[in-house]
C-alpha cells in the first residue's frame, strides 16, 4: 500500500474535467461544508462513511478518483482507506476545494457557514481567554484550561488530526437536512463503465 498520496493540482483536475476524462471527484468533507461550497459534479462521501465502507465503495468505482476536502488531510486519510482495500487509482486535490475555486474551477456555492477550521480557532481562543480570565478572577486552577487547549493544539498539529474539529462537526449547526448515508452515496455514484 502506497502511503505517500498521489496528488493532483486544481489546474490538472480542471484539464481532466474539460477533456472529458473519466474522473470522479469525491468530497469527503461534512455535508454542511459540502453544501456551502463544492466542486461542480462532485459527490459528497463523508469520511466516516468512506472509512467504514471503503471496500464496498471501491467496488462501485472504476475510474480515476480525486479526493477533495479543505486542506488535504481528510482526503489523504480517505486515500489510505481506499488503498487499504486495493483501490489505488486515487489522487488528493492539492489546495482542496478552496484551491480549486481560487484556480478558476467551477464550484457551487450554497449557504454560508463558518469553515470547521475557523470554528476550531474560535472555540480554542475563547476557551484560552476564559481560562486565563477565570484564573485571574476566580481561581488559579482554572488557568489549566488554557494549558489543556494549548497542549491539544500542539498534539493536533503534530498528528495532523483535530479532536475539537471532530466534536464541532457533530454540532447541530454543522448538520444539514440531507446527511448522506451509505445507500444515498452508492445511489449517486456514476455507474461503472462496461
Amino acid at each position: 500500500m502506497n502511503l505517500v498520496p498521489q496528488t493532483t493540482s486544481p489546474e490538472e483536475l480542471k484539464g481532466w474535467i474539460a477533456s472529458g476524462s473519466d474522473v470522479v471527484v469525491l468530497d469527503v468533507r461534512s455535508a454542511a461544508e459540502f453544501e456551502s461550497l463544492h466542486i461542480l459534479g462532485s459527490y459528497n462521501v463523508l469520511l466516516p462513511i468512506l472509512a467504514e465502507h471503503a471496500e464496498e465503495l471501491a467496488t462501485k468505482l472504476d475510474s480515476k478518483v480525486v479526493l477533495a476536502c479543505k486542506s488535504g488531510a481528510r482526503a489523504s486519510e480517505a486515500r489510505q482507506h481506499l488503498a487499504a482495500v486495493g483501490f489505488e487509482n486515487t489522487y488528493v486535490l492539492v489546495g482542496g476545494v478552496p484551491g480549486y475555486r481560487q484556480a478558476g474551477g467551477q464550484t457551487i456555492e450554497g449557504s454560508k457557514r463558518w469553515d470547521l477550521e475557523r470554528q476550531v480557532r474560535m472555540a480554542a481562543g475563547t476557551l484560552v481567554i476564559a481560562g486565563l480570565a477565570g484564573g485571574k478572577y476566580l481561581s488559579p486552577q482554572i488557568r489549566t484550561v488554557a494549558g489543556v487547549i494549548g497542549a491539544g493544539l500542539t498534539f493536533s498539529a503534530a498528528t495532523n488530526s483535530c479532536a475539537m474539529g471532530k466534536a464541532l462537526a457533530k454540532m447541530p449547526w454543522n448538520k444539514t437536512g440531507s446527511e448522506p448515508t451509505l445507500e444515498t452515496v452508492i445511489a449517486q455514484l456514476p455507474p461503472k463503465k462496461s
